[in-house]
């Protein structure tokens, strides 16, 4: 039984136990009012769809850096006067192949072939023959049953075919997109002719019969014998896209026609993943927002200006058309696209989808090493600490001080690590040095913030001054859109695709350590003082913001982290209130925290499906019937961090290490005869002092082990959580270890 007894009389301890519980009882009921005000707000917000005529040209390999006003004026012109974006490709695995983009249209859900999976060969497409299915649709189906993505192939089609919308393919790409789920074409389906002429005028035929046309305008691969072979790709692709837009201008001038055109790059020309181009002119998807013109792409998918992803463009077509929210029967992931106005010029919007791009390129090689150098000083330090603690090393106010300075360094890492991407380090020859400068500036003002005297003279200082920033940091960028998580070394990547605002695994685990430890510093000397239903009653405040920041729709949107934090607080507030721990008391806040989370989910899913993230999509996937595909893939990518690369297994050895070898020296170390300045932290004369001193140390690390080993359990990230929350966590606490020694007189 977990057990901490409640200190004083009899009506203090009375007045504690309602405190607690009051407090969280508050906190509940503004958590309640303030997500009913986020469903009100996200149910104003929504428009209804309009109708409308769709012109889609797929392409793959192509990105903004291949166009240019001489090489390809028919781009060049979208660059200049369209809405412009970048696409995030990926699907699958982490790069995709042509064939991967057309199935995610056709699913609006990741998918991808067979063929490719070694990331260096990947399927030619070929048109279907008169009559017949999609070539390799069968081989489609069987890839993407062993994907664990839920994706229905062929719901696009159904939705047209269901709503009655005539449609034209052009090309074998096309023919995925338009395909239903046996395999067999929704609509017309042509061969591209080679003359661009001849591409007009069917275009412009097909235009005036079909409310949907998709044309697949050809692929840029990496590779080849020609001297430059992205070039002739990029030409002949330039040559497509030109006919398409002379179509376009014909269907309005003479059919009085104003299509939504879509140009979207769905695929990754050779191994390495790019952010792909995307543009966008004519009427919006949306019927209560701006053109397509003269601005920035974006979705709800993503929230970030000129970012999108390839699951966008199913959504966006439906409902440009006009079809029911429902048409695709919840298959759906992405959400449609709509234009942003606030990118200022043409150049400068092109000077942003080029820096968007080149931003994600230089963070993905830098995230391996990082998180490497991370977990291995990690590591490093505990060796230390155990070894110092062999050879009394400790004994020293030298070796405490520095020990101080490391422990206020490394744990402040992670933060700088974020604020890093405020200076545009990636635009240096050398990204990598320069992201390392610039963060090891970050940890040196930090730490010189944490470390002034006045911080310093108390135990939990330098932990308040690191916990605090490190807390706000991260609640200020979620709530102004998240955009330092975005290609930051600890925190999202686009090339892998995902969710793109809220919190991010990482961002998660810090702000979990780092609001645990601030709530426990600031309660800290109202416990001291015996003003116990106060230090809860703070905590609870600190927790319902953290809580609602993290789980709110449309601001946190995170999964798991309402149940992980409300358990955790809860647990450190019943603590601060001098209340014992049970295992029912313990099991209770548990089951509340579930609660919360399905609250939560609840909320989102109430609103209207466009606005929904993946918080109510969970629910509607729950109604339908589809958790098992999504708890087995939230499985398996649990496990695959740990077992599946060497920085996973780094980051698990450095969790044994912390959990086993660190506690098992200090206990020796601190009740061997002679153990020098440790003895002070074992028996009963140092324990009672800490506890007076400090004491709500051992409850905050009951509430950080609640905290990230829930989260080891119900995010997709595993190990990540825990390890990254160490990570703030044990350095701060051996800070604090230090700092309070330091204080303490000799013996």
């Amino acid at each position: 039984m977990l057990h901490f007894a409640a200190a004083g009389a009899g009506r203090a301890r009375s007045t504690r136990r309602r405190a607690a519980p009051a407090a969280f009882a508050g906190s509940l009921v503004v958590a309640g009012v303030l997500v009913g005000a986020l469903l009100t707000a996200g149910a104003a917000n929504a428009a209804d769809p309009g109708q409308g005529r769709v012109v889609v040209v797929g392409v793959a390999g192509l990105r903004w850096a291949d166009v240019s006003p001489e090489a390809t004026p028919a781009l060049w012109s979208l660059a200049q006067h369209a809405a412009i974006g970048t696409v995030a490709a990926r699907s699958v695995r982490s790069s995709a192949c042509p064939a991967d983009g057309w199935l995610a249209i056709s699913a609006g859900a990741r998918a991808a072939d067979a063929a490719g999976a070694t990331e260096a060969e990947c399927r030619t497409l070929s048109d279907p023959g008169f009559g017949a299915p999609v070539p390799g649709w069968s081989d489609y189906l069987a890839a993407v049953r062993d994907q664990s993505y839920d994706a229905r192939l062929g719901t696009l089609g159904s939705a047209l075919r269901a709503s009655g919308v005539s449609a034209s393919g052009f090309g074998p790409g096309a023919a995925i997109a338009l395909a239903d789920p046996a395999g067999a074409l929704v609509g017309d389906h042509h061969p591209v002719p080679t003359d661009p002429a001849a591409l007009r005028d069917e275009l412009v035929a097909a235009m005036s019969s079909s409310r949907l046309v998709v044309i697949d305008g050809g692929v840029v691969r990496d590779g080849g014998g020609s001297p430059d072979p992205r070039a002739g790709a990029v030409a002949a692709i330039e040559s497509r896209v030109a006919a398409v837009l002379a179509a376009l201008d014909v269907a309005r001038s003479s059919a009085g026609l104003d299509p939504t055109f879509l140009l979207v790059s769905l695929a990754d020309s050779g191994t390495t993943p790019q952010l792909q181009l995307a543009a966008a002119l004519g009427p919006p998807a949306d019927a209560g927002a701006g053109r397509f013109d003269d601005a920035l792409l974006v979705a709800e998918s993503t929230r970030q200006p000129a970012m999108l992803q390839v699951t966008d463009i199913a959504p966006t077509i439906v409902t440009a058309l006009g079809l029911p929210p429902d048409a695709d029967g919840g298959a759906f992931v992405g959400a449609p696209i709509r234009a942003d106005g606030s990118g200022g010029s043409a150049a400068e919007r092109l000077d942003l989808v080029l820096d968007t791009a080149r931003h994600a390129s230089a963070a993905g090689p830098v995230v391996t090493p990082f998180f490497g150098w991370l977990f291995g000083l990690l590591a490093l330090l505990v060796v230390v600490v155990v070894a110092g603690l062999a050879r009394r090393s400790f004994d020293r106010p030298g070796a405490l001080r520095a020990l101080r300075i490391v422990g206020v360094a490394f744990a402040a890492t992670p933060v700088a690590s974020l604020l890093a991407n405020a200076v545009p380090w990636w635009r240096s020859g050398r990204p990598g040095l320069a992201l390392a400068a610039v963060v090891l500036a970050g940890v040196a003002v930090i730490g010189a913030l944490a470390l002034l005297p006045r911080s310093r003279r108390r135990p939990l200082g330098p932990t308040t001054v690191v916990a605090a920033i490190t807390t706000v940091v991260i609640a200020a960028d979620v709530v102004a859109g998240a955009h330092l998580q975005v290609s930051a070394a600890m925190g999202v990547q686009p090339l892998v695709a995902g969710r793109f605002y809220g919190f991010n695994n990482s961002a998660f685990a810090m702000f979990a350590a780092s609001s645990l430890l601030l709530a426990a510093a600031l309660a800290n000397p109202l416990v001291r003082n015996g003003r116990r239903g106060q230090a809860a009653a703070l905590v609870g405040v600190i927790g319902l913001v953290a809580t609602v920041l993290d789980g709110a729709p449309g601001i946190g949107s995170d999964f798991g982290g309402p149940a992980e934090l409300f358990s955790a607080f809860a647990v450190l507030a019943l603590l601060a209130a001098g209340i014992r721990l049970t295992w029912a008391r313990v099991l209770g806040v548990l089951l509340a925290g579930g609660a919360i989370l399905g609250v939560f989910a609840f909320v989102d899913w109430l609103r209207p499906a466009a606005s929904r993230t993946h918080l109510g999509r969970f629910v509607q996937t729950a109604i339908d019937g589809g958790v098992w595909p999504v708890a087995r893939r939230k499985l398996g990518q649990s496990l695959g961090p740990v077992f599946g690369s060497w920085t996973g297994l780094l980051a698990l050895a450095a969790v044994i290490l912390i959990v086993v070898g660190l506690w098992q020296a200090w206990r020796r170390s601190a009740r061997a005869p002679d153990g020098g300045a440790l003895t002070q932290l074992a028996g009963d004369e140092g324990a009672e002092a800490l506890r007076t001193e400090l004491p709500m140390l051992r409850p905050v690390v009951l509430a950080l082990a609640i905290a990230l080993g829930i989260g080891f359990l119900v995010n997709d990230s595993g190990i990540t959580i825990p390890a990254i929350g160490i990570a703030v966590a044990l350095p701060l606490l051996l800070a604090t270890c230090s700092t309070w020694l330091l204080g303490r007189p000799a013996r």
